[in-house]
């Protein structure tokens, strides 16, 4: 049985430290070179929300994610509508690893466009999950150690060569009073970062005492990884003080470039691209165990969708989709991306935070109406619910253009498949995409199991 410093490392490592390069340049630009500041704003709203996780933990022990608790606390019709928001999530974190790794390879060849790299990358990932050969496991300890590494270096060396002066040096941790607004569409994009903390609600049934160590696991988890981002972008902010990079996309290079020259940042890249890698392959073999199930379920054409391959045992239609959207990587920018998976991690957030009130002050699992009851219950998930909320709404306007339109085709099939609300919907099979492992309940043929999700190293 995992005990809590099982349980931490976990989710450590299912976040990734060098998350935070990931949206570094973009966000100290929206910011105005306030990242630090920004990261505190997103790890006291994260926080919130992990309170919440913890808390529906010790309800549904057994049922590890938002569309879970939304379903078992709202209901089925709200449960799948919040379930389809988080597929925007699933269908765009595949996307996002091959638009870094054509960023970064392109950085580092500029020879070759990034739109080359990045569709490169993607053939390569969806012939290996067609095949389904599974090595990204194999290579998970040796990129974490070596990313560890990089960081340990980064932030030592990074110190040493600060060029701040002594009273400025947390100076980035203080905007202006009109920049709150600008602190939070950066926090809103940095919620990337913190993507994965909820997956270590999925080891409920392999913990030590669920009840108690999941959910501690799940705030040491935020707290700790969110330390790492705050320290990672404050030595950056002293080692760059001016927060100008040539390519805001590729800033970690740079970054690593400015503290140990042009190895280290080679190194960085060639250890980046590798995380993109394993990280593709475990998105994109995720999201394809959900589309499966609902090609076998009727939600999608069963005939393209609810099929596997009969030599390789794999949804071939579903990966080919999933490809062709991620395909928007050679289109988008990574802001854009980026901002698209956040439109639908937030609104998840925000409806985790909804179930711990309704759940404990008026559901199934209410009791006597402490002080200590309403403010757990009450005060803590009711500010996660409105900090998770003004992120939501810090978005562009772009990303609620499409968010929204999205959400719309999730209602419509909806309606359909219930005979307008008249018949509980299917359910999600959506417990792959959350923590890496297949979705259940495969049936005939079943999907072979995933690799470990612990190389998530873009996120």
């Amino acid at each position: 049985m995992l005990r809590l410093p099982a349980i931490v490392l976990f989710g450590l490592t299912y976040m990734s430290p060098v998350a935070v390069f990931t949206t570094y340049g973009i966000v100290n630009d929206e910011t105005g070179g306030h990242l630090p500041a920004a990261y505190v704003l997103a790890l006291g709203v994260m926080l919130l929300t992990a309170h919440s996780y913890g808390r529906m933990v010790r309800s549904y022990p057994a049922a590890g994610s938002a569309y879970k608790y939304s379903q078992k606390v709202f209901g089925g019709h709200v449960g799948f509508l919040t379930g389809w928001t988080l597929m925007l999530d699933y269908l765009f974190l595949p996307m996002v690893s091959f638009l870094l790794a054509g960023i970064y390879l392109h950085a580092q060849f500029p020879g070759v466009p990034q739109g080359v790299w990045s569709v490169l990358v993607l053939l390569v990932v969806l012939v290996f999950n067609v095949l389904g050969v599974k090595f990204v496991s194999r290579i998970t300890a040796l990129i974490m150690g070596v990313t560890g590494l990089l960081l340990a270096v980064f932030v030592f060396v990074g110190g040493a060569k600060s060029e701040v002066a002594a009273g400025d040096l947390f100076q980035s941790f203080v905007p202006a009073s009109d920049q709150w607004s600008l602190l939070a569409g950066g926090a809103a994009i940095l919620a990337l970062s913190f993507l994965g903390f909820d997956a270590v609600s999925t080891l409920a049934e392999e913990a030590h005492e669920p009840r108690r160590t999941v959910p501690l696991g799940i705030i040491l988890t935020t707290a700790i990884g969110g330390g790492l981002f705050i320290l990672v972008a404050w030595i950056g902010s002293l080692v760059r003080p001016d927060g100008q990079f040539s390519d805001p996309d590729s800033a970690g290079a740079e970054l690593m470039e400015t503290i140990g020259g042009s190895g280290l940042s080679a190194a960085f890249t060639a250890v980046y691209v590798l995380g993109c890698f394993g990280s593709a392959m475990v998105s994109q073999a995720s999201v394809s165990r959900i589309i499966f199930s609902m090609g076998r379920d009727g939600l999608l054409p069963r005939r393209v969708f609810g099929r596997l391959h009969p030599r390789f045992g794999t949804p071939v239609g579903a990966l080919v989709l999933v490809s062709a959207v991620a395909c928007l990587s050679v289109f988008l920018t990574l802001d854009q991306a980026v901002v698209m998976i956040n439109f639908g991690a937030l609104a998840a957030f925000s409806m985790v935070n909804l179930s711990v009130v309704k759940h404990y002050l008026f559901g199934a699992g209410r009791g006597p109406l402490t002080a200590r009851s309403l403010l757990v219950n009450g005060l803590l998930p009711g500010l996660g619910f409105l900090t998770t909320g003004w992120l939501w709404t810090s978005l562009t306007g772009t990303t609620f253009v499409v968010g929204l339109v999205w959400m719309a085709a999730g209602l419509v099939i909806l309606a359909i498949t219930t005979r307008f609300f008249t018949r509980q919907p299917p359910e999600l099979h959506m417990d792959g995409a959350e923590d890496g492992r297949p979705a259940p309940d495969a049936g005939e043929g079943q999907v072979p199991p995933l690799d470990s999700p612990e190389t998530t190293a873009t996120r």
